[in-house]
């Protein structure tokens, strides 16, 4: 539960009001997000909002308190901003960084003559714009309507109280009151609230981090039924796991940070826009959260790379959450895969993984595995890390998700493949034991290797390469060095396939041809006609060639 301190009236807009608000907004969001999840709707009914709210507002508190007690009233909110935007996740979390991006850039710079009444007003509204511009296509009945009569309403109070000193704490509570009236209408402007006899779930995440706001202002505590998803009656008879049909849109979100200038940006806007929906992107200063719903994940991601340089790519297969939403369910058991390449973010999403792209050379960061685990809101995860120097960081990972109470194994993967090999027998309707134990059988029968090619000479286990020479690694050692791929691969597969095989998996890198795939069949079909041979296109940051042989 995160830290909630005690309300005291504060009534003035500075650094440490600003702490007390991200403090209370997480945990209003704590308390809210169970609920606010039931109600998620729109746009994908999978039952995360208030989970994604959460996380995000989870990342802006840490970067506050990371700017330490000293920082000025700038310096907190712009680190608060750059926090929700660095963790934003979910259409939801990237919209409310985007927010909190409006409010930095107007009390970043506070010019004099303006009473802090005027100036959160100003801030609010700034807010609301910047959000209403980060979305491809705004929808009325969400939390941006929600955010514009907070906005309307803040502005309103302001201006009510003349050329006198206005109490910013009544600006707040006029904001406060705006957003949950505006979020009660919310089920009669959008059909699929109003099927559903829900109000809007971001909205009323925002509801609850506006009365956070109040409260630090102003000592009062909001009403709780205002921030636990609650702010109007629903209709028992009609859950949104009742009412909601299986959703028709795009098969997965992709979700991933950008470095870019502002004019690759807006070209990268209009290539989304043109592969999916839900579109939101958030930032500035070169630095940007992407977030889209598509069904082909590699365009998004092969679009960013053209704008930039994308980072922390997250690809969720959108099946099981809808599939698991409709019926009201948290699933028993999920798989979390961290795979190097987009193709095989794909392929694992496809099977039902929730996946973390990791590019080869770079370990994921525990927090980005913990994130994949609640992604996959399940009370049983096994997880599969990409390889051998990724397990310390899974075991980590799991460590933390067992503390929220979600039984974790971590399969002992040293490879891609072996991770493949793992989720084509995973079984969720066996013993959480049996899963994992056939999984862990499956990934240790199926032998791994990779090619590569050397960067500069060296000494290896297979005598002395030269820069260029192609490197053949079997089990994690070097044992065969070559002149071309496809030569090597054959030298690698003869040698994998002597102690025999019933299964050749070929995981081509981007830049290996077609050509590779269809030789290197045909020479294990020549010499071994019982194995069978399964490829694979591993996309941008796989390896030249991976090969399992089970």
């Amino acid at each position: 539960m995160p830290h909630e301190p005690q309300p005291q009236p504060l009534d003035e807009l500075d650094a440490e009001a600003v702490r007390t608000w991200s403090s209370l907004a997480l945990a209003a969001l704590d308390r809210a997000r169970e609920d606010i999840d039931a109600i998620n709707v729109y746009p994908v009914a999978d039952a995360d909002t208030g989970t994604n709210l959460y996380l995000t507002a989870e990342s802006a508190d840490r970067a506050l308190d990371a700017a330490g007690a000293a920082a000025s009233l700038g310096q907190a909110v712009r680190a608060w901003a750059h926090g929700a935007l660095i963790g934003a996740r979910g259409n939801s979390g990237t919209i409310l960084a985007q927010l909190l991006r409006g409010v930095a850039d107007v009390l970043d710079d506070e010019p004099a003559g303006r009473g802090q009444d005027r100036l959160l007003a100003q801030a609010l509204t700034r807010a609301a714009q910047e959000a209403y511009e980060a979305v491809a296509h705004p929808v009325e009945g969400t939390m941006l309507t929600v955010a514009a009569a907070a906005a309307r309403a803040a502005e309103t109070a302001a201006e009510a109280a003349g050329t006198a000193a206005g109490s910013v704490a009544d600006v707040a509570r006029a904001a406060y009151e705006g957003a949950r009236a505006a979020l009660a209408d919310t089920p009669g402007q959008l059909a699929e609230l109003g099927r559903a006899g829900v109000v809007d779930a971001g909205g009323c995440g925002l509801v609850a981090v506006l009365g956070a706001l109040w409260q630090a202002l102003s000592g009062q505590e909001p009403a709780a039924e205002a921030v636990r998803g609650r702010a109007v009656s629903v209709p028992q008879q009609q859950r949104p796991c009742d009412a909601h049909e299986e959703h028709g849109g795009p098969a997965y979100e992709v979700v991933y940070l950008l470095e870019a200038a502002q004019e690759a940006v807006a070209a990268l806007r209009g290539r989304l826009d043109g592969l999916g929906d839900s579109l939101v992107v958030v930032g500035g200063d070169r630095l940007w959260n992407v977030h889209v719903h598509v069904d082909d994940p590699g365009a998004a991601v092969e679009a960013g790379v053209v704008a930039g340089r994308p980072h922390r790519i997250r690809i969720t297969h959108f099946g099981d959450e809808r599939r698991r939403a409709a019926r009201g369910e948290r699933a028993q058991r999920a798989v979390v895969a961290v795979v190097p390449g987009e193709g095989l973010a794909g392929l694992c999403a496809e099977a039902g993984a929730t996946t973390v792209l990791t590019p080869p050379g770079r370990a994921p960061d525990p927090g980005e595995l913990v994130d994949a685990v609640r992604r996959a809101h399940a009370r049983e995860v096994v997880l599969l890390p990409g390889g051998a120097d990724q397990r310390a960081v899974a075991a980590a990972a799991a460590e933390r998700a067992r503390a929220e109470g979600v039984r974790v194994a971590v399969i002992p993967t040293r490879s891609a493949v072996q991770g493949l090999a793992a989720l084509a027998v995973h079984d969720p309707e066996a013993t959480f034991d049996e899963d994992v134990v056939a999984m862990t059988a499956a990934a240790g029968a199926t032998r791994y290797a990779e090619l590569a090619v050397a960067e500069r000479q060296s000494f290896t286990s297979a005598g002395i390469c030269q820069a260029g020479d192609v490197l053949g690694l079997i089990d994690g050692d070097v044992a065969v060095i070559g002149s071309g791929l496809a030569d090597t691969a054959e030298a690698v597969l003869e040698r994998m396939l002597g102690s025999g095989g019933e299964l050749v998996t070929l995981v081509l890198g981007p830049e290996a041809p077609d050509a590779l795939a269809d030789r290197l069949e045909a020479y294990v079909q020549h010499g071994h006609l019982a194995v069978d041979t399964v490829v694979y296109r591993g996309g941008r940051h796989s390896a030249p060639l991976l090969i399992g042989v089970e």
